[in-house]
């Protein structure tokens, strides 16, 4: 009589960092960062004669220039400082996370089984 295993194998692949999604998520999450730190600055009134604040403004200034007149701006008067709350960056801001996350989705591999299986049949003699 002959008896049959079976012996099943199976391993997970790991799929590979995508090199191209990364770098889309690294150069968006620095322009999201700067939009926030201008809008922050905006809204707590920083001073624009600031090097690193003006810096901030002159980055993004392309990017919140393009949604500006859309809503107006608001001057918020305090003490010693003129806050702005700037509406154009936080339309920005959504944009460029909504641009972000489409660019990173269409250059996700599409893996349809990522899995690897491995079926091996033995065939065993008992006489």
């Amino acid at each position: 009589m002959v008896e049959v295993s079976k012996r099943k194998e199976s391993r997970i692949i790991k799929q590979e960092r995508n090199t191209p999604q990364r770098t889309i998520g690294t150069i968006f999450t620095l322009l999201l960062v700067s939009l926030i730190i201008r809008f922050l600055f905006k809204l707590l009134g920083a001073n624009p004669d600031n090097g690193f604040v003006r810096g901030i403004y002159a980055a993004t200034e392309f990017f919140v220039g393009l949604f500006e007149g859309i809503f107006s701006s608001v001057p918020i008067n305090g003490a010693e400082t003129t806050a702005i709350f700037e509406p154009a960056t936080l339309i920005a801001i959504v944009v460029v996370a909504l641009v972000s996350w489409v660019l990173q989705r269409l250059f996700t591999p599409r893996i349809i089984d990522n899995s690897l299986e491995r079926v091996e049949h033995i065939e065993h003699d008992t006489d």
